[in-house]
């Protein structure tokens, strides 16, 4: 094969991955720049990653879903590892929580006062008991922090409300925007 030839093959590798990384940033940065912004009320789960540093891992209320909140479900129930959208609508406290739910992707656009969250249901029920719970992973569960500053940050979360800002663009794919202690801004994600 021709010294050229291998250069040019190279050459378009290269700018595949380029561009490939270049729109997962982009897709990233779209979410957050034009998502719609709601707050969720969150909860410290574990504090570092040897690999990447401090983090939080939290958990929020519309994590788990009550099974009756869901629409199309049948006795059957809803396993796990299945895609299914949360309608989340804004409440007196300022955060945001779950009003419907159903399995798959939203159909039609939510109303201007609520927002649909797209996740996948890590447990599922099965039967018709009223009190059964979905949980859901929305892609929100981890907040990586600057070095340090994770346990102290799961040390307060314990005894205030902290809380997320999340972008959630139109199609329910969700990113975090910032972590809050009250009103207080304590770290902002950037766009890239």
């Amino acid at each position: 094969m021709p010294k050229k030839t291998i250069l040019l093959s190279a050459l378009v590798v290269a700018l595949a991955q380029i561009g490939f990384l270049g729109w997962m940033i982009m897709a990233r940065a779209a979410v957050l720049r034009d998502g719609r912004e709601v707050l969720l009320k969150v909860e410290p789960v574990d504090p570092r990653d040897l690999l990447r540093g401090d983090y939080v891992r939290l958990g929020y209320e519309i994590s788990s879903i009550p099974a009756h909140l869901f629409r199309n479900v049948d006795e059957a129930g809803i396993g796990p590892d299945v895609d299914v959208t949360v309608r989340l609508s804004r409440q007196s406290d300022g955060f945001w929580h779950a009003t419907d739910a159903w399995i798959g992707q939203s159909v039609a656009g939510a109303a201007t006062e609520a927002v649909d969250i797209s996740g996948k249901t890590t447990s599922g029920f099965f039967g018709s008991e009223d009190n059964q719970v979905v949980s859901i992973d929305y892609g929100l569960e981890r907040f990586y922090l600057p070095e340090g500053e994770g346990l102290a940050i799961e040390r307060d979360m314990r005894t205030r409300n902290f809380g997320i800002k999340a972008a959630v663009a139109g199609d329910g794919t969700s990113q975090i925007k910032a972590l809050m202690d009250g009103d207080t801004l304590l770290f902002e994600e950037p766009f890239y």
